[in-house]
């Protein structure tokens, strides 16, 4: 079990050497205790890791989680669809269930959308950096 897991590693390793560039990662984490841990913090550092240290991340950013674009997304426009409905209709649980699939389905085909916001990911970080962890418009 052991030498699986070792060959397993070093195959990951052969395959991340060679698709990812270590000068263009920055290593960031999510402020867990065990990643602001002075001891993980200096491991990173002797290990000549570039990482955002804690006087730099932001802990819980919305900035920077894609998925809570999303989710903003969907939920406005659920609620636009919800709003277009009579009033009798508008608080039936069928109806948001209705629009919801509705909303889901039609988001399935827009890869655009997906595409754009992982490719906003660079100046999201830098946004944050330059913010030192403040709000952003993002």
């Amino acid at each position: 079990m052991l030498v699986a897991k070792l060959k397993l590693s070093e195959a990951s390793q052969d395959i991340i050497h060679n698709v990812i560039d270590p000068n263009e990662i920055i290593f960031v984490h999510d402020k867990a205790s065990c990643m602001r841990a002075n001891k993980t913090q200096h491991l990173l550092q002797d290990n000549g890791v570039k990482f955002w240290g804690n006087d730099i991340w932001p802990g819980n950013s919305p900035d920077l989680n894609v998925a809570e674009c999303i989710r903003s997304i969907i939920k406005d426009e659920v609620e636009t669809q919800m709003l277009s409905e009579t009033e009798y209709n508008r608080d039936h649980e069928d109806t948001l269930k209705m629009h919801t699939e509705i909303v889901l389905t039609s988001m399935e085909e827009d890869t655009e959308l997906f595409e754009t916001l992982l490719c906003s990911y660079p100046s999201r970080f830098s946004a944050v950096k330059n913010a030192n962890g403040r709000h952003t418009d993002y």
